[in-house]
């Protein structure tokens, strides 16, 4: 099986045969059609997050069809279209009996997964390693989808949409006439603007450095665009349309734009922090004050606070309807061989979203 091998954070990708075992207890096997390039799996190679102390194979937003089963799952069957996403859960501990299946605190463990032909392990980034052929994951992380959405667009669902969307439904819960702020308008931002227009956000306001974004932040549902990369002032900007937010969602991973957006939210407006900073930006400057005054609240948004089994199919189903974008999130598919053509095109900011067709 070829897979996309991060050798080391300074490296392009390399592309190798590996072998990938059999599934195991309630694990399933996936032989994927197409695969997401994300702002986090740069951030995963590039070691942004942690010391890689093997070569890696990154990746998760996959979608394939199910080819062999652990003895003790049930989700799906051998001949299933599913996602592969990197939420798994164990479906009893306190989180998940709340229904977080997303904040897992008894998230599974795996025998290792890949390997090279001379036995040297192989990680899976995110327990999902998308960037192959093929990959065994464990069955919560999939979900059956049906041959509704094509392959190009089907495995955004597993991480850009659901966490997009999701920031909007489950983590912030915006209501119909509500004012909402995304900072950030690529893959995962312009979710969150089409998320907000779905549940009847009075004003969406989307704000962006790149001029592209913008324009499809518009097609997106966005009734107003701020560029950030103006002389302007950003934040007066978004006031002078909001007379102060009542959600502002930062979906970039830069604790600047958390500051920023705190300073354009209104009373008791809410801060979802989407994005993950890279290491270097761990600590967060704040006065008393500017995070709480005003009943302003900051929290944090993990994959749009998803619960997969119910998001997704709600989610094609609007899809269906006409009423979810999909298509329009792909500027580009590549092949396998091309995956560093396409993390570069993502990363100088031509891109929504590039995708990985098998």
């Amino acid at each position: 099986m070829r897979a996309a091998v991060c050798r080391g954070p300074e490296e392009a990708l390399v592309i190798e045969d590996l072998d990938l075992r059999a599934p195991e207890s309630r694990e399933v096997r996936v032989r994927l059609q197409a695969s997401g390039i994300c702002h986090s799996d740069v951030h995963l190679i590039q070691g942004e997050w942690g010391d890689l102390d093997k070569p890696v194979v990154a990746g998760h937003e996959g979608v394939g069809i199910v080819d062999a089963v652990g003895e003790l799952a049930t989700r799906a069957v051998a001949g299933d279209r599913v996602i592969v996403s990197l939420i798994a859960s164990c479906g009893t501990c306190r989180a998940c009996a709340r229904g977080w299946l997303h904040l897992c605190q008894g998230r599974p463990k795996y025998a290792p997964r890949l390997r090279r032909p001379n036995g040297d392990e192989v990680a899976c980034g995110f327990d999902s390693a998308t960037f192959a052929e093929a990959t065994v994951v464990h069955e919560s992380q999939v979900v059956p989808i049906g041959d509704a959405v094509p392959h190009d667009c089907a495995g955004l669902l597993a991480c850009a949409v659901i966490t997009g969307v999701g920031s909007v439904w489950n983590s912030a819960r915006v209501k119909p006439g509500e004012s909402v702020v995304v900072i950030g308008a690529g893959g995962v931002g312009l979710n969150a603007v089409q998320g907000a227009a779905l549940v009847g956000a009075e004003t969406v306001v989307a704000v962006d450095l790149v001029e592209g974004k913008l324009t499809a932040a518009r097609e997106f549902g966005a009734t107003h665009v701020v560029d950030g990369s103006g002389d302007g002032d950003t934040v007066e900007a978004v006031r002078d349309i909001t007379d102060g937010a009542d959600h502002v969602l930062v979906t970039v991973g830069s604790r600047a734009a958390i500051l920023q957006g705190l300073d354009m939210l209104g009373p008791r407006g809410t801060l979802a922090a989407v994005g993950i900073p890279p290491r270097d930006e761990a600590e967060l400057p704040l006065t008393m004050r500017s995070a709480f005054g005003g009943e302003r609240r900051l929290m944090g948004v993990g994959m749009g606070s998803t619960n997969l089994m119910v998001d997704v199919p709600r989610l094609i189903h609007l899809y269906e309807q006409g009423r979810l974008k999909l298509d329009e999130l792909v500027t580009q598919t590549y092949p396998l061989e091309g995956i560093n053509d396409g993390i570069a095109a993502m990363m100088d900011g031509r891109a929504l979203r590039n995708v990985l067709v098998y």
